[in-house]
């Protein structure tokens, strides 16, 4: 039994090592904000909290989905049902990059290097938990569908999130409101994709862009990383 769980750990140390590294930064962030409230008497950021919390949301049921995508009597029922309910949250891990336009109306006796530090900590962690739900949920795809249904897999959830942050920061709708008041969100969102804005259709584009470099960028660093442990083992 212990052989077997040292096996599985040695086969996914980094997937445990990124688990615990991004658990340690959400520990971290918090603390900032808890700081923050001490010495200000201020809950400016404590939204920040909540935010991170859903971006937790996508995470966690990527990992859900990618340990039942290696059960094929599982696959077939859970994956679609995980894969809806991480696809309607996964935009809130990136969307905490948004909130880094807080400082510019930011007013208090608070440093304002402290709160840089503060909203690049959330933003980070969250940006980063994005990313690696993003390639578990490409991993599952590309071993199901190919390599090449994988990469528009990642093209088009791309695009989708940088949607999702839009609707969420202007439009004023999160993924809890989907599933709550289905009917009036999409309702909301109809009004809005039947006009939309040369500013919806800029910040959509650069936003795509954006996460598209962030993901190629962490992808190759993890494949170089693979191709030094390949290495070294031969």
């Amino acid at each position: 039994m212990i052989e077997n769980l040292r096996k599985i750990f040695l086969q996914h140390k980094y997937k445990a090592a990124v688990f615990l590294l991004l658990n340690s930064a959400s520990v971290v962030c918090v603390a900032l904000v808890m700081a923050r409230i001490a010495y200000s008497d201020s809950r400016r950021y404590t939204s920040l909290v909540w935010n991170l919390f859903l971006a937790w949301i996508p995470f966690i049921l990527a990992y859900i989905s990618f340990i039942f995508s290696h059960r094929r009597a599982l696959i077939i029922f859970s994956i679609p049902t995980f894969a809806f309910l991480w696809l309607i949250f996964f935009p809130n891990a990136p969307y905490i990059l948004t909130d880094l336009q807080h400082l510019s109306n930011s007013q208090s006796n608070v440093p304002v290097w402290y709160d840089v530090i503060v909203l690049i900590w959330f933003s980070w962690t969250g940006m980063l938990m994005g990313v690696v739900s993003l390639n578990l949920m490409h991993e599952i795809v590309k071993r199901e569908l190919g390599r090449l249904l994988g990469w528009v897999f990642v093209l088009i959830m791309s695009g989708l999130t940088a949607a999702g942050i839009y609707i969420g920061r202007f439009v004023r709708l999160n993924s809890w409101d989907i599933l709550q008041s289905p009917v009036s969100a999409a309702e909301d969102l109809w009004s809005w994709l039947s006009d939309p804005s040369l500013r919806s259709v800029g910040f959509i584009a650069l936003y795509t862009l954006f996460f598209i470099f962030i993901y190629l960028t962490l992808y190759s660093f993890g494949h170089i990383l693979k191709e030094q442990s390949d290495r070294k083992s031969t």
